[in-house]
């Protein structure tokens, strides 16, 4: 018997495992037939959640409490708060964190709080916080307005061929920066109704500091940006009024057109968030209807957690969460043309966008729509990413029913192919890279440039539907992906992580398109994959992988991690290899909690180094996905995966 064969469970244990998380997978299916999960950040969103609340005048102990409960439990070892579990430190989350509890009402002199302080003080204390933070920290009067960089709401007013322009920056900044735009215009002060202030926190009294805005990335460009940025502070003063007021019309002529109803602007928490608190600068009543429905589509991301222990969501993710657990389902042998699979991708079909005016036409005037969200609706941002997925999902269970939407999202995706060959997750050429030198974007986030991981899902999509390497668009594509391999053989993931996520993606497309998986490319992935795997069986990457010193670090073996590499050995052909089977006993084998395998480390990843995120779903439709690809691959007399995912 081969080692292999040794190593892998046998075939009723790993059917029997299959079954239960099939059945406790469907049992999660919502009445009208998708499925969504918990999608958890760090304390940021509720924390500012709560200072939101504050700024308005509105204090709400009853509701500050589950959310104050949350805070506390998320407090690290280290005193701090983290961007991720079992994380290090991050200034910005923390600084946020203390604000945010002492303002519920949590004694400055509590040992929790205590050891908070020191540990922000340690770390430099709150004028390092990034750019975010520090305007939070504006508008509640604990720094003065020269903390954060200029950005005058004229931006506004700029052509679009000007070198800063809406559409240069990604659709979240555009929607989060719109808003605070005018709230920076107007430099308003929170009504902060328990007058609850941070001195504490600075290391040098905040008036005094003198270093709050800094070079991002160290280069000439970002000195000569800093350069302009005092410019435009010492020529603010002195734009007319009248010019002002015509930009802020143009800001609202921007936001209000895609406020997205219950959804709220852009579908994500900070953009909702600065609408609400933009309508309250300016005068806008709470009953007006644009104000009532964003009030609305900020409190359905509240989440009860446990008893008494409550969070805010940075958004909601229904359609990934369908289209990935309808894969998994059809993978451990649901029937697309039963009552759930159709269900499911009745309810995916339905959803996509067609007609609306999206932003994608700025780059693609004449490309109609044909995508889908990432939640349930957000009409001017369709994700390139998710419409591969779902697309890739209506073709496996039934590609007759599904061919009208099917064909729209292929030529919705052809079209978004950006110059590189590459994709971006909501627009096409999304690289004005000198954009990152600017002091605002310290954060790192602000553009939407093609990616190994969305442009291997939009590769694998194209080919499921048969073209292969001889098209042009695929060409490109593959193209793109032998560019962007890693020195080591790994491939970079942007959404997920991190490259175990990428490689698994890069491998997957190969395989749909034909690659021959025995080249020299293939065999070096694969071999790092190996070389990555734990002792335990299991693979694990830390969300740390992100800053390059530390891309090898890891704490423990993750389902979904594990998944996506049994996943991406079995795409390159190694379906019977040792490193297979010891990844599908770990799966086979690690505990589970309902339909979920348990994980509390977070994959996914909002934008590295700065906001990550734990996919609760992850861990219930990947290692399920995995394990019945292997139980069908290794009943099969084809051990070639056929599909694109």
């Amino acid at each position: 018997m081969s080692l292999a064969h040794a190593a892998a469970p046998a075939f009723d244990e790993i059917e029997a495992v299959v079954a239960d998380a099939r059945e406790r997978l469907s049992g999660t299916q919502e009445r009208d037939g998708h499925f969504v999960f918990e999608l958890e950040a760090d304390a940021t969103i509720p924390s500012e959640y709560v200072l939101l609340r504050h700024f308005l005048g509105e204090p709400d102990p009853e509701s500050e409490a589950p959310i104050a409960a949350y805070l506390r439990a998320a407090q690290g070892a280290h005193g701090g708060w983290a961007l991720f579990h079992d994380g290090d430190l991050d200034i910005s989350a923390s600084v946020k964190a203390y604000f945010a509890l002492k303002v519920i009402g949590d004694d400055p002199d509590a040992p929790h709080m205590a050891r908070a302080r020191e540990a922000i003080l340690a770390a430099g204390g709150a004028a390092r916080a990034n750019v975010f933070t520090r305007i939070l920290l504006a508008l509640f009067g604990e720094v003065p307005w020269r903390a954060v960089p200029v950005m005058p709401v004229e931006i506004m007013l700029l052509p679009r061929w000007f070198p800063f322009h809406l559409a240069k920056i990604s659709y979240w900044s555009r929607t989060v920066i719109v808003p605070l735009l005018v709230l920076m215009a107007r430099k308003p002060l929170a009504a902060n109704p328990r007058d609850v202030h941070v001195r504490e926190l600075f290391t040098v009294p905040p008036e005094e500091e003198r270093h709050y805005n800094v070079n991002p990335t160290g280069s000439r460009i970002g000195n000569a940006f800093l350069v302009l940025d005092r410019l435009l502070r010492a020529a603010e003063p002195l734009i007319p009024k009248g010019l002002r007021a015509r930009a802020e019309r143009r800001a609202l002529d921007f936001i209000e057109p895609r406020l997205n109803g219950e959804d709220g602007l852009g579908a994500i928490y900070p953009a909702m968030a600065n609408v609400v608190m933009m309508y309250h600068v300016l005068g806008v009543p709470a009953d007006d209807p644009r104000v009532a429905t964003a009030r609305r589509a900020i409190e359905k991301l509240r989440y009860r957690a446990g008893e008494e222990l409550d969070y805010v969501q940075p958004c909601v993710s229904p359609i990934w969460d369908t289209c990935l657990a309808t894969h998994a389902l059809l993978e451990a042998g649901e029937d697309g043309d039963g009552p759930r699979a159709r269900q499911a991708t009745d309810w995916l079909a339905e959803r996509q966008i067609t007609d609306a005016p999206g932003d994608w036409r700025w780059r693609r005037p004449d490309l109609e729509g044909g995508g889908w969200a990432f939640q349930y609706a957000n009409d001017h941002y369709p994700d390139v990413d998710d419409t591969a997925a779902v697309a890739m999902a209506l073709h496996r269970a039934d590609p007759k029913r599904h061919a009208a939407a099917i064909e729209r999202a292929r030529v919705w995706v052809a079209g978004m192919q950006s110059e590189n060959g590459g994709w971006g997750a909501f627009d096409v050429d999304n690289t004005a890279h000198y954009l990152n030198h600017i002091p605002f974007a310290d954060h790192g986030a602000l553009l939407d440039p093609p990616t190994a991981d969305v442009s291997a899902r939009c590769v694998g999509f194209l080919a499921q539907l048969g073209y292969g390497k001889d098209d042009p668009v695929v060409a490109r594509g593959l193209d793109y992906l032998r560019r962007e391999q890693e020195a080591d053989g790994s491939w970079y993931g942007r959404w997920g992580a991190n490259y175990v996520y990428g490689t698994w993606s890069a491998l997957h497309a190969f395989n749909a398109a034909g690659e021959d998986m025995g080249a020299p490319p293939i065999r070096k992935a694969v071999a790092w994959l190996e070389s990555r795997q734990r002792a335990d069986g299991g693979w694990g990457e830390d969300c740390a992988t992100y800053w390059q010193h530390r891309r090898a670090e890891v704490k423990e073996s993750t389902a979904s991690q594990t998944a996506w590499a049994v996943l991406g050995l079995m795409a390159a052909g190694e379906v019977e290899s040792e490193a297979v089977a010891r990844g599908v006993a770990w799966l086979a084998r690690a505990p589970r909690e309902g339909a979920r395998w348990r994980e509390d480390h977070y994959t996914g990843v909002g934008f590295p180094r700065v906001f990550y995120l734990r996919y609760h779903g992850y861990a219930a439709y990947f290692p399920l996905w995995a394990l019945a690809r292997y139980r069908n691959l290794m009943r099969s007399n084809d051990r070639r995966v056929a599909h694109g995912l």
